[in-house]
């Protein structure tokens, strides 16, 4: 049960008055001065995203998997995250993963009444048998959202580490959380939307989580996307290039056949460094 009297930041009214009067100049601009607002909200909290990325990346190497879990726009958000994993960077699907209010494949109808079943989210860890090799992201703007506050409290009582990310402090959605991460970003400029600066910043949030545990998972070599998989012309010939660079190959369709015969830039790479290209 939601506590009403509790003063929530995302929901106070925004700074910004008559907003029907303003010219587009005028509210592009506004928008713009906010958004610039949220980089420095992240730094704050980057000790705390930082000890969950941590967790995370020990709970990957020892074969566990990432669950986000959440809904309205901050759960859809990372839903998009989640799917750009296994092209990115050549990982398996299912390590990571999203338990969607109203289920990812009705991420369109945007159910934002499932947000209050408190049912739902615990019946889908149980399904996914999510345990503790495995680590769960509860998403909130609010830090009080039904469907993720029950889904925490289980994972708590079966020893499943958790980590949160919220926008208004001293949730009850942080205090289940392992790892906390409270990333306050104030009023919307259009009150109560937190799809605007909140959802700024879990996209944000969301990139540095994702790149940061595979760079130390070794699926990035310098700053190349080395295991990306070859599912396009696009990103082939970005493959190709990447490989005529690392290996110093002059001829496109060589890079291009050894490529191709390897699977990755990381392994034809690796093959033609150690001389062995008969492989």
């Amino acid at each position: 049960m939601l506590n009403h009297s509790t003063t929530k930041i995302t929901e106070q009214p925004s700074k910004h008055r008559h907003l029907e009067k303003m010219t587009v100049g005028e509210i592009t601009r506004r928008i713009n001065e906010e958004d610039k607002t949220v980089p420095n909200a992240i730094e704050k909290v980057l000790p705390s995203l930082n000890k969950l990325i941590e967790a995370l990346v020990e709970k990957l190497k020892n074969g566990g998997r990432l669950f986000y879990l959440g809904a309205g726009s901050g759960g859809r958000l990372s839903v998009l995250d989640a799917i750009e994993m296994p092209t990115t960077y050549g990982v398996p699907k299912g390590l990571f993963n999203v338990i969607l209010a109203g289920g990812v494949d009705k991420l369109v109808e945007a159910l934002e009444e499932k947000e209050d079943d408190i049912h739902e989210g615990p019946r889908q860890l149980t399904l996914n048998k999510v345990g503790v090799k495995d680590l769960v992201i509860g998403i909130s703007a609010s830090g009080t959202t039904p469907f993720v506050l029950e889904s925490l409290k289980y994972c708590k009582e079966n020893g499943i580490i958790t980590g949160c990310i919220v926008s208004n402090p001293d949730s009850a959605i942080a205090r289940y959380a392992d790892f906390p991460v409270e990333v306050i970003t104030g009023p919307e400029f259009v009150a109560g939307s937190t799809r605007m600066k909140c959802g700024t910043a879990q996209k944000m949030i969301f990139d540095i989580i994702s790149t940061t545990t595979m760079i130390q998972l070794g699926r990035v070599e310098d700053n190349s996307m080395v295991h990306v998989s070859l599912i396009n012309d696009k990103i082939k010939d970005r493959a190709v290039r990447m490989l005529m660079q690392k290996t110093g190959i002059t001829d496109y369709e060589e890079a291009s056949a050894l490529l191709s015969k390897h699977g990755s830039v990381k392994t034809a790479k690796d093959v033609f460094l150690n001389n062995d290209v008969s492989q």
